[in-house]
């Protein structure tokens, strides 16, 4: 129906996550009339996420430094570790403003249908955090999914004889949502909500 080029388009936008059909074809015509410049600017982002882009050395967190900017400042509480699966989560959490130590993102969660067992986690650099850093506290805050709730249990039976404390933050957040979703003000009441596991 369309020219090739603009079906290629199609097809290629049709890739990305969240975008069916419908989306794609309405992207297209939008990228189609936007301004030469525009489409440059956008090319030009897109490539310099792929080429400066990395995983911080510490954390896991995306970044373009290394390390990242959270592990590198020295105001934030060393005594204090968030575990999240995803970067997407740790934005989510800083954009709460109510906590103030550092992270470790594990890179998934546990899914056995997926591929993904415990070995494909980040699980043996938090253990060798755990062990050399001043961690006093540990804070779980991976999404309440079916996943999520087998990565939590797989932690907790990990880490609980380690001595440290380990809690969790609180389920002010529906059960099967993702905390990129959710409003600062309930990713902060759920963080001040965590409790001891």
């Amino acid at each position: 129906m369309y020219a090739e080029s603009f079906a290629k388009l199609i097809g290629e936008l049709q890739k990305l996550p969240g975008i069916g059909p419908k989306s794609a074809q309405r992207l297209a015509f939008y990228l189609l009339g936007a301004s030469r410049k525009a489409i440059d600017e956008l090319a030009d982002a897109m490539v310099q996420v792929k080429e400066r882009m990395k995983y911080c050395s510490v954390c896991y967190n995306i970044t373009d430094v290394d390390p990242c900017q959270i592990c590198a400042d020295t105001g934030r509480d060393e005594r204090l570790l968030c575990v999240v699966a995803e970067p997407k989560d740790l934005v989510a959490i800083e954009r709460s403003g109510v906590y103030n130590g550092k992270y470790h993102v594990l890179g998934g969660v546990i899914s056995p249908l997926d591929g993904i067992e415990p070995e494909s986690l980040r699980i043996k650099e938090l253990l060798a955090r755990l062990n050399s850093d001043k961690i006093k506290e540990l804070v779980l805050a991976i999404n309440p999914t079916t996943e999520g709730e087998a990565t939590s249990f797989y932690l907790t039976r990990l880490l609980k004889p380690l001595g440290i404390r380990l809690t969790r933050i609180a389920f002010g957040l529906p059960v099967g949502a993702d905390m990129d979703y959710a409003d600062p003000a309930t990713l902060s009441k759920s963080l001040e909500g965590r409790r001891e596991i």
